[in-house]
Order: C-alpha cells, then structure tokens, then sequence
C-alpha cells in the first residue's frame, strides 16, 4: 500500500508517495538513504499558441530546495 503524504507548505501541489516526491502530477525525485536525488523530467505545455517541451522550473527547484531541507537530506541534482 503506498502512502501519500502532503507538506503542510505547498499542500496543494506538493506531495510524497512512499520515496517519490512529486510536483503537480510530476515525480522530481526519489529518496534514497539520506539524499533526494532530482530525477530528469519532461512536460510538454502549449504556451502562446506553440507547443514547447519544459524540463526545468523555477517552482520545481524552489520544491526540490524545500524537500531536502524539510526532511533533512542532502539534494544530488542530474547533470
């Protein structure tokens, strides 16, 4: 059974299921031991009229920044 569990900042938007955590519908990164490891992510967005692929974001970092701090871990990032 997977467990879900909402950070009380970001509740809406925000979440872990079991070591996954995800931005909106999107997983950003797993736990593993005592590090968050950021995981390569890609949404495709219709943004004035053009359809573009995004795989970065200012809300995904400032959420990747809160995980690691809330649960104490240290956050490897891709390259």
């Amino acid at each position: 059974m997977k467990t879900k569990k909402y950070f009380k900042r970001y509740k809406n938007n925000l979440c872990q299921v079991d070591n996954k955590i995800f931005s909106y519908d999107t997983h950003i990164a797993t736990i593993k031991g005592n590090t968050l490891k950021a995981e390569k992510w890609e949404i495709e967005r219709v943004w004035g009229g053009k359809t573009e692929k995004i795989t970065s974001s200012p809300t995904t970092s400032k959420h990747l920044n809160f995980v690691a701090n809330e649960l104490n871990l240290n956050l490897v990032k891709s390259i």
